[in-house]
């Protein structure tokens, strides 16, 4: 079985590193797998970045898609609300070099492609040829244009009037971007686009959805290597960290804590009000470090890309705490249940089918501050449970999350499709 993964990134974020994880499961169950994306910052020879068509033309060509795109934003650079994620458009800079990049295959996957795909391009010529599946980090693929939507609920219908553009008007960005997804998705034939939604919150959206509603859904949650995300003597990982041995520590992990989506500002709040826990201290990893204006100790790791470092930090911790206001499958959360840290967060998305109550965590009302500290207080305050539930997080992520189940599914998926593809073209 030869597969193409199609992602802006290889290992860079958290999407990307989803990716190149499956990518790596499907190389050791004997797969022919390569990766194709716009940024590659491994040094995996199986994985191939984009590289720019030579000359004067491809370069012109580039920065003339690239200013159409950016001229179409430009009129909602100022009245966007603050604290969002980017506003990704269907159109790429790339157009057809994509598909004309693709290495010969079987199936291509496709993960988190912002900024890389060219919907018209694209589906206008690689479903003609083999069948594609999408592997959905976000809603974005089936929106037009935000990456969630908390809460609008318009790409349901045809969006416009964007709250995330800051837009009043039904004719918007939005709107637009909207009609040339629907019209390139129109190109692909029966069934040669499969949708893999990573838990059922998220394909429920998609069944939702007004553009990819009719779509076939499969429903594959992401896996990790758990030999690498495994528990540390907390004694040891502490000592290699520079963390004091005594504290009751809660780790949050976010690239940025700008994003209001990330919800920093109600895990804040929630810790003001646990000033009087003795040793408390709040551990955060990320590129920029939060401010905390409250007494709570912090102690800042900064960005951690090495994932045994990673793994370190999540079995020093006595507890990881997620306040994402909506998310789809964090691979935080998978990282923090292999390593045997128990969990706290909001009770929605994909976060609710991983943080188990009475299994591998607690949950609180999405927005609850209230709430949510009282579950980081209970976690606190009851060490045998908190133990217990930390031996439950490392049971189920090995019954349930191993990179390589993940991968096996995949390519019973691709068999299944690419069988029943083949037996469509021969009927025809």
């Amino acid at each position: 079985m030869r597969v193409v993964h199609v992602s802006t990134n290889d290992i860079s974020g958290g999407a990307a590193r989803a990716a190149y994880r499956l990518h790596q499961g499907l190389l050791q169950l004997g797969c022919d797998s390569r990766m194709v994306v716009a940024h590659r910052w491994s040094d995996d020879p199986t994985v191939q970045a984009l590289v720019s068509k030579p000359g004067f033309i491809g370069t012109w060509q580039r920065r003339w898609r690239g200013w159409r795109i950016r001229r179409d934003m430009q009129p909602y650079l100022t009245t966007r609300p603050p604290g969002l994620e980017p506003f990704s458009d269907d159109r790429s800079r790339y157009g057809y070099e994509l598909p004309r990049a693709l290495p010969a295959c079987d199936v291509v996957t496709l993960h988190w492609v912002a900024g890389l795909l060219d919907y018209g391009s694209f589906f206008r010529t690689v479903p003609q040829r083999v069948p594609v599946v999408w592997r959905l980090s976000d809603q974005q693929p089936f929106t037009g244009g935000c990456h969630y939507d908390e809460g609008c609920g318009r790409y349901t219908a045809t969006c416009g009037a964007c709250p995330q553009l800051g837009s009043r008007d039904d004719h918007d960005l939005s709107h637009r971007i909207w009609l040339r997804k629907r019209a390139a998705l129109a190109a692909v034939p029966p069934g040669h686009l499969h949708i893999v939604a990573l838990n059922r919150w998220m394909a429920a959206e998609v069944h939702r959805s007004s553009l990819f509603g009719h779509l076939p859904v499969h429903v594959i949650p992401n896996g990790l290597d758990t030999t690498v995300f495994a528990p540390y003597d907390r004694a040891y990982a502490r000592a290699v960290l520079g963390l004091p041995q005594q504290a009751k520590i809660v780790l949050f992990v976010a690239v940025s804590v700008n994003n209001r989506r990330k919800g920093f500002a109600q895990l804040a709040a929630a810790l003001a009000g646990l000033y009087d826990e003795p040793d408390l201290l709040l551990v955060s990893i990320g590129k920029h470090p939060p401010t905390l204006n409250i007494p709570i100790a912090h102690h800042p790791l900064g960005t951690v890309d090495e994932d045994t470092r990673l793994a370190l930090a999540y079995s020093a911790a006595d507890l990881f705490v997620i306040p994402s206001l909506q998310d789809n499958m964090p691979s935080t959360v998978l990282e923090a249940l292999a390593c045997g840290t128990p969990v706290v967060g909001f009770d929605t998305g994909g976060i609710s089918e991983l943080v188990r109550p009475d299994q591998t965590g607690w949950l609180a009302p999405v927005g609850d501050v209230d709430g949510l500290r009282e579950a980081i207080r209970r976690a606190l305050h009851n060490d045998d449970e908190r133990l217990w539930l930390g031996r439950r997080c490392r049971e189920i992520a090995l019954a349930e999350y191993r990179q390589e189940i993940q991968a096996q599914r995949y390519l019973d998926l691709y068999q299944q499709i690419t069988t029943t593809a083949n037996a469509t073209v021969r009927a025809g």
